[in-house]
């Protein structure tokens, strides 16, 4: 088939070469903006435009085949369940919803019109126009897709498989990686609470709460204990300080709280 469409000698309209520069233009740029972005959702946009693009080259070199299974196989299954999945997942809280780029709507509806006229100048091109050889090339198989189907599963059917198998290989693997079996079981809540209970650091119960009984709610006021004293645990330990602090109290009595050296803070 190679060799047949290397032997056809075709003049290549202007129309032509501008669409493959413009498209090869959008099919790179589409790739190195899947690199740089920071963002999953705008990585599979722009490797959404890089299919897109090459689908058009292949329907422009009259391969309609290969141009609708990379619109249905890659873009229309690969990339929106990517995206399905992503939306599924929630996005990151730090996205903001706020158009932040001016026009970038009306710059989105010029690209669009500008992919339906490539579209159309692929489709035209591709009922009007005839490539040299295409024939000659496909008429032993008995038309493209025989042909294509040849190549495929005949000559090169070791390496589709090989492919195959590599894919099947590492989306198992994914999964596996993915949704590993726990070595220990979760841990439930009375299982949190005796643990809690038989630690000689962890606090029995809540520690009260600062300023309380004090004058004031600032929370490096400790808290008293029924018998008067300050409750030093009370304060935060980014709050204690090693030399002494006075209070006083809403009934007048003047405590002095003292945190020990050396306390971890």
């Amino acid at each position: 088939m190679t060799a047949y469409l290397a032997t056809g000698v075709a003049t290549v309209s202007a129309g032509e070469t501008f669409a493959f520069w413009v498209l090869a233009i959008l099919t790179v740029g589409g790739a190195i903006g899947m690199l740089l972005s920071r963002k999953a959702v705008h990585s599979a946009l722009w490797i959404a435009l890089t299919m897109v693009s090459l689908a058009v080259v292949y329907l422009i070199n009259a391969a309609p085949f290969l141009s609708m299974v990379q619109i249905i196989v890659y873009t229309g299954a690969v990339m929106m369940l990517f995206l399905f999945v992503l939306m599924l997942i929630g996005v990151d809280a730090a996205d903001s919803l706020v158009e932040t780029i001016k026009g970038q709507r009306l710059a989105a509806v010029l690209v669009g019109i500008g992919f339906g006229l490539l579209l159309l100048a692929g489709v035209g091109g591709l009922t009007v126009n005839e490539i040299k050889g295409l024939d000659a090339a496909t008429s032993q198989a008995g038309g493209n897709l025989e042909a294509v189907a040849q190549l495929i599963f005949g000559r090169y059917v070791l390496a589709f498989e090989v492919t195959s198998a590599l894919l099947i290989t590492a989306a198992v693997g994914a999964i596996v990686y993915t949704h590993r079996e726990r070595l220990v079981g979760k841990p439930t809540q009375a299982m949190i609470s005796r643990a809690r209970f038989t630690s000689a650091t962890a606090p029995r119960s809540p520690m009260p709460a600062p300023g309380v009984f004090a004058n004031h709610n600032a929370v490096d006021t400790p808290a008293l204990l029924p018998d008067g004293s300050p409750a030093l645990d009370s304060v935060p330990a980014p709050f204690q300080v090693e030399e002494a602090r006075t209070f006083t109290t809403a009934d007048g009595r003047v405590i002095t709280a003292v945190y020990p050296e050396g306390d971890d803070k």
